[in-house]
């Protein structure tokens, strides 16, 4: 196949124009390799190698792998990674998890969802190759290859007809050049930006557990707790098991049945760390659910037993199903549901349950152990004015981060649309070439 220059109006490539009238287009495949190198099934069980998954490749390009051994690995754990090769998620493609591997320094290994993609050297260098398949074109075009609804896939030989501008390595070097520059200047603002958001985060959290474990009067007197780790609470307050301020739900229903189909269930996924939010609603239906599940109440406190570090909760706004992995809580007569809701997000509970989680395999807090766990009450009348005064603070605090994460969003929507601009040709990179 000859290079095809990219005219104007060409509709051998899906986005026209994108290209300057002198670039030269074909498919990625002639600039690169695909799945060039797997691990064959005969590979030693005791071999050693850092594996990365779908799920250890983010949406920024980040990447992340663990140690593994051949004998212990997934059977997906198959393509071999070389330095300056490019991971592209070929399932769950709406995810967007495109990564550029650069200083490997152990075997690697990733998995079979990937296609990898390895530059030619005559025709491409690996960076430009790797910004090329974080721009918006690329990316649109494996989400439109894509086939299938709750779980998407591409087969790698449609990323390989994706077209690619192929053009003299010398300017690919200098578009990748201003590039590495450019997108680490953005990327040192959006780490500010997160900085920001994680002090306010725990500026949050210190400010719900003094709450709740000291009061919001400072005048108030004081008497010791007899727990060892609280110290001193307010007079008025007492020490009280969970079990005496909360009743956890039991009994399980069949969420396939007409009657509980329809409801909205709720997973420890549907819930934000740390800030009694819940995130999603989709009915049981809507998710599949075959096994039982919890019924709950409007108003009743949902909390997730798994990895109770992440602290997820959150006051239920309707009826509906929680899965087995959350408890439904009805804070019982003399407890506001939402001074419970902060007594489960507060470092002093967390702290807790973590020690308490830690006693098995998957960190979880059974029922019973959960029941036993003694925290300060205050009396119920405090509890309303604890709750008043904690949603006002954390609105604000809640306004804030809201806003540094809408800058969030505009920086990271500057730095796709200068990576998709570069190699495109709309910056003059000129200057870049040595």
């Amino acid at each position: 196949m000859t290079n095809l220059p990219v005219t104007p109006g060409d509709r051998s490539v899906p986005w026209r124009d994108v290209f300057p009238p002198t670039w030269h287009v074909k498919p990625v495949k002639y600039a690169c390799s695909i799945n060039r190198r797997t691990l064959p099934e005969t590979t030693d069980p005791d071999t050693e190698f850092r594996y990365v998954d779908i799920s250890s490749v983010d949406s920024e390009g980040n990447w992340s792998s663990e140690p593994m051994r051949f004998g212990d690995a997934p059977s997906r754990a198959r393509r071999i990674v070389a330095d300056g090769d490019v991971l592209v998620s070929t399932v769950r493609t709406y995810l967007r998890a495109i990564a550029h591997v650069d200083k490997v320094v152990e075997p690697l290994v990733c998995s079979t969802g990937f296609a990898v993609l390895s530059a030619n050297g005559a025709a491409s260098y690996s960076k430009f190759l790797a910004y090329w398949a974080r721009s918006v074109y690329f990316v649109d075009e494996v989400v439109a290859r894509s086939v299938g609804v709750s779980y998407p896939a591409v087969n790698a030989s449609d990323v390989g007809n994706i077209p690619c501008p192929l053009l003299p390595l010398d300017e690919q070097r200098a578009i990748a050049r201003f590039l590495d520059r450019e997108t680490s200047r953005v990327d040192r603002l959006i780490e500010k930006k997160l900085r920001q958001i994680e002090l306010l985060h725990e500026k949050r959290a210190a400010l719900i557990s003094h709450a709740v474990t000291k009061g919001i009067d400072p005048n108030a007197p004081m008497k010791g707790s007899g727990i060892e780790w609280l110290g001193e609470i307010p007079a008025e307050w007492s020490v009280k098991r969970i079990k005496h301020v909360v009743q956890i739900r039991g009994g399980q229903v069949d969420p396939r049945i007409d009657e509980y189909s329809t409801m909205p269930l709720v997973a420890p996924n549907h819930l934000e760390s740390r800030t009694g939010r819940l995130l999603d609603q989709q009915t049981a239906e809507d998710q599949g659910a075959i096994s039982g599940k919890y019924m709950f109440r409007a108003g009743d406190v949902l909390y997730s037993k798994i990895r109770p570090e992440l602290a997820k909760a959150c006051i239920a706004p309707a009826d509906g199903l929680c899965s087995a992995d959350m408890y439904a809580m009805v804070p019982r007569p003399g407890h506001v549901a939402h001074y419970v809701l902060y007594l489960l997000l507060s470092d002093a509970f967390t702290k807790l349950a973590i020690d308490e989680s830690m006693r098995v395999a998957m960190p979880k807090i059974n029922r019973e152990d959960l029941g036993e766990l003694r925290l300060p009450v205050a009396p119920e009348r405090e509890q309303a004015r604890i709750v008043e005064f904690l949603s006002s603070r954390t609105g604000g605090i809640d306004g804030l981060v809201a806003k540094v994460n809408l800058s969030l969003d505009r920086l990271r929507e500057y730095r796709t649309a200068l990576i998709s601009a570069a190699v495109t040709g709309k910056i003059d990179v000129r200057g870049e070439v040595a």
